[in-house]
């Protein structure tokens, strides 16, 4: 029996959800623990593409989905992502789980985190607005709403009306002249309520009881580790802990629940919204990739910012979450080139920096330091057999485990669930065999 998380391990968009539903069949419950609707996870299954924001991708295999307590909900969003899978035909109602713990998201959520961005001299997070952010905000005040309390009949309204009170105090302080409808929100958030009641447990004795009965739970994370609050290029971060250690918090189990972490890296590197990123490419070679692996963002179709893979920022978030196996993925975009530069360090004034910057002006005046790979420019979409990628591949493959100090146990040749390659003997496939 082994619990084991999939992570990002780079700036998020890596490819989560395909391999969540490549390896999910082994799995008895697959767990969602922070994060909100902002992280979309695209998942094909034969012709159909399921884009998934809050609910486990697993549910589409039939397995049990758990919104744990660390995320922030917005009850349209959910209802909605519900309404459209039931409409393709997925069982959800006896398969979705919610944490009664997990915070919910109001319309004054949203409207905050518009005014912050767009206030002068606000740093500009590149945030998708939906108000994640703010929520997370008045959950650390301890002025946050829970899913609990919206199911309260009785105490939610007053409740609500002396949060809106005060929101529309901030409000007017910052020139927003958009003053909250609060009867018509409660009454909304009342019929929201009621449509979410069926799914609304306690998830913490759920999978902690699951988990003693010997059922096999897999944590799915959201974003990417170099997008946590704490040990993310901050402030250019998400608002909740995306590592590791967020989904002993955010699920309530405990470490020594989790037998393995298994990383999920690109082939190369891309970032959404504002912040360092030190092998960006700009102009007709950033433009190159970004068609070839068609980056555009999943919930929002913004496109992303693309660059080649960093040696050091993949060591420092495998030393962050210590990864039992990574899983590569979006190899085949590289097989357009002739060579694959790969940062191997970074110099900031002259001198080579030995550990991850935590300052982000610092971060964005580095120089990485390249080394070269010869590319294979041969075709390696849809390869399932390891030995039949080209032998630059394999090399590119293998420099990569090197520098970085961890087997790439699983790589993506597609987007589809068959063009994957698991490496026999990896630890990738031992985790999923126990």
């Amino acid at each position: 029996m082994a619990n084991v998380v999939v992570l990002g391990a780079q700036w998020g968009d890596e490819g989560k959800g395909k391999i969540v539903d490549l390896v999910a069949d082994r799995f008895d419950y697959v767990a969602r623990s922070t994060g909100g609707h902002n992280a979309g996870h695209t998942v094909r299954v034969g012709d159909q593409k399921f884009i998934l924001s809050l609910i486990p991708s697993g549910i589409l295999r039939g397995k049990k989905g758990v919104i744990g307590n660390g995320l922030v909900i917005d009850p349209a969003a959910l209802l909605e992502e519900i309404k459209t899978l039931e409409g393709l035909g997925v069982q959800v109602v006896g398969n979705l789980f919610i944490s009664h713990r997990a915070h919910v998201i109001f319309p004054y959520h949203r409207m905050m985190e518009k005014a912050s961005e767009a206030s002068p001299g606000k740093i500009k997070i590149g945030t998708t607005s939906r108000g994640i952010g703010p929520c997370y905000e008045d959950k650390i005040s301890r002025r946050g709403v829970r899913i609990a309390d919206l199911l309260d009949r009785e105490s939610f309204p007053a409740r609500f009306r002396a949060i809106a009170e005060e929101k529309n105090v901030i409000a007017e302080a910052l020139q927003i002249r958009e003053p909250l409808n609060v009867s018509a929100i409660v009454e909304q958030y009342r019929e929201f309520a009621e449509k979410l009641r069926p799914f609304v447990t306690d998830t913490i004795h759920l999978l902690n009881h699951a988990i003693a009965d010997g059922s096999k739970v897999l944590f799915e994370g959201a974003q990417g580790a170099m997008l946590d609050i704490d040990h993310g290029t901050y402030p250019f971060v998400t608002s909740s802990n995306a590592t590791a250690g967020g989904i002993c918090t955010g699920a309530g189990v405990s470490p020594l629940h989790i037998h393995g972490v298994i990383g999920i890296a690109k082939a190369y590197a891309t970032r959404v919204g504002g912040g360092p990123f030190a092998t960006e490419l700009h102009g007709e070679e950033g433009e190159a990739l970004r068609k070839a692996g068609v980056e555009f963002g999943t919930m929002t179709g913004r496109p992303r910012r693309c660059g080649w893979f960093d040696i050091p920022l993949a060591r420092y978030t495998h030393t962050v979450n210590h990864f039992s196996s990574v899983a590569l993925t979006k190899l085949d975009v590289l097989d357009y080139l002739d060579e694959i530069p790969v940062c191997v360090g970074y110099r900031y004034k002259g001198e080579l920096l030995r550990h991850m910057p935590a300052l982000a002006h610092v971060y964005e005046a580095v120089e990485p330091v390249y080394e070269i790979h010869k590319g294979w420019s041969k075709p390696t979409a849809g390869v399932v057999e390891y030995k039949d990628l080209p032998v630059e591949a394999r090399d590119y493959i293998s420099y990569l485990e090197d520098k970085v100090g961890v087997e790439m146990g699983c790589i993506s040749t597609g987007p589809e669930r068959e063009q994957t390659i698991v490496r026999p003997g990896s630890a990738f496939e031992k985790l999923l065999q126990r």
